[in-house]
């Protein structure tokens, strides 16, 4: 019986295909850009292996691409048209369920068929990442915690990839609130596997939601010939990067950074990219700084996708473009085609659907009233939202800007009780961010409270300068 390097049995499948299979679990666990062509090798020598076909079908809908997600189902629904899924071992057989599930838009499915099979095999690495992303993309910070740590015990100290596993935990121990947790797996991770892209993401992760901004900074200049480039992940970085410089008070740095890394002419239009791209360009607006004329190009980008309902989270940042360029309209339009969508039967296991009923559509409205400066209409909608966004997917710090948006409209509306009681949350977990201490002056300014805005601005200056000292000029 042939394995894989985890000790896992292997059906329909040679020593060559295996030896992919490993390598193709290697590129992904590192988010290395070769993990399509092992995959393809491995359907190439072993067609018939529900391991490979399995795993082509999940890199299909990993990027949230419709398209790339639609190829795959179809090349998948050829696979399993031929096969009696029934009898495979029951390893394969999960892996065969969990991606027709995903490629049929059931994540909840996948991710709890992935949840058995691991289970059953806890040192299944490719059940293990897989299970982890449709925990990210369905803002399950329990599931992302607690997937990891059940299989954690079943992988030895010796393993070269017990560190690669105890990234992922450290990720999911930070969307759980566990920092100090988080930042000890994420460092150990590193220091087993400088190259692990995935624990660095975790342990920036833990400084940004702390407020610990220099340390952030510190940290990834420091790494930053292990995650700058040559990965899927170095986009994402960089946008972490950009949100430190932003808190520096350095708006320059972070469009540097946006021109060079997020979006620029020579970008492919990745929907992962672009989202970054507006998230960023979105905060700097609501910090009422000037990014000239790059979301125009931005919204152009979005425009050109004519993305099908397919993941509300991208749906929010492709609004997010159009307001800021001023295109109203193009925003309008994609809210009125989603709701003609899920006017239309379709099947309720269809995740999405869920997600853009419940946040996607309201915040994308929020969004629309955020620009029309009706910051009255932006509360209504994003209130009762702000305590179930992560429904929709995506990290706190990427779900933040909604929650910016939802302050900034707090203030902008005269509403001073919710403000207050925002801006006391969050200084309250990152009493040392300057935003934070930004709207405190803000709200006092609203009251007539001189002293109190004085007193906001200096640890606004404060906080700001503590960054800045560590903010260098990025080099690429």
């Amino acid at each position: 019986m042939v394995t894989d390097r985890y000790g896992n049995p292997l059906h329909e499948c040679t020593r060559e295909t295996a030896a992919h299979l490993d390598r193709a679990v290697e590129s992904l666990l590192h988010f290395s850009p070769e993990v399509e062509q092992a995959v393809g090798d491995a359907l190439d020598s072993g067609p018939t292996s529900p391991v490979a076909q399995s795993f082509a079908g999940y890199l299909g809908a990993l990027g949230t691409e419709p398209g790339d997600a639609l190829a795959a189902r179809q090349r998948f629904d050829r696979y399993t048209a031929g096969v009696d899924v029934a009898s495979l071992p029951v390893r394969e057989r999960l892996h065969v369920a969990a991606a027709g599930a995903w490629l049929a838009g059931d994540l909840l499915r996948a991710g709890r068929l992935l949840e058995e099979l691991s289970l059953v095999c806890p040192r299944d690495a490719l059940a293990l990442a897989v299970g982890h992303q449709l925990d990210f993309f369905t803002g399950d910070s329990v599931r992302l915690r607690d997937r990891i740590g059940g299989a954690l015990s079943a992988w030895d100290a010796a393993d070269p990839h017990r560190g690669l596993v105890l990234g992922m935990y450290a990720f999911g121990l930070e969307e759980s609130g566990h920092y100090r947790l988080a930042e000890e797996a994420g460092l150990a991770a590193v220091e087993q596997n400088p190259r692990d892209v995935w624990a660095i993401h975790a342990v920036v992760h833990t400084y940004e939601m702390q407020g610990r901004v220099s340390e952030g900074i510190g940290y990834l200049d420091a790494r930053r010939d292990d995650w700058a480039r040559g990965n899927y992940l170095n986009v994402h970085n960089w946008w972490h990067y950009a949100l430190y410089a932003l808190e520096a008070g350095d708006t320059g740095t972070a469009l540097s950074i946006y021109d060079a890394a997020l979006h620029n002419d020579a970008s492919a239009g990745l929907a992962m990219e672009l989202l970054d791209a507006a998230a960023l360009l979105w905060r700097i607006r609501l910090a009422g700084g000037e990014s000239g004329t790059r979301f125009e190009a931005l919204a152009d980008a979005w425009a050109a996708r004519a993305d099908p309902p397919f993941y509300a989270f991208n749906d929010v940042h492709a609004v997010m473009s159009y307001v800021g360029a001023g295109r109203l309209g193009e925003a309008a339009r994609l809210i009125a085609d989603r709701r003609r969508w899920l006017a239309q039967e379709g099947p309720d296991t269809v995740t999405n659907r869920r997600m853009t009923a419940d946040i996607g559509l309201p915040a994308c409205e929020a969004l629309v009233a955020h620009g029309q400066g009706k910051h009255a209409t932006v509360v209504e909608l994003l209130w009762p939202l702000r305590r179930g966004m992560h429904a929709f997917g995506g990290s706190h710090a990427q779900r933040d800007a909604l929650q910016k948006t939802l302050l900034d409209s707090a203030l902008g509306s005269g509403r001073h009780d919710l403000a207050r009681a925002l801006i006391s949350e969050r200084i309250g977990i990152r009493p040392d961010s300057s935003y934070n201490w930004a709207a405190r002056a803000r709200l006092a300014d609203a009251l007539g409270d001189a002293a109190l805005a004085a007193v906001a601005r200096d640890r606004e200056r404060a906080a700001a300068a503590a960054a800045a000292e560590t903010l260098p000029p990025p080099s690429r």
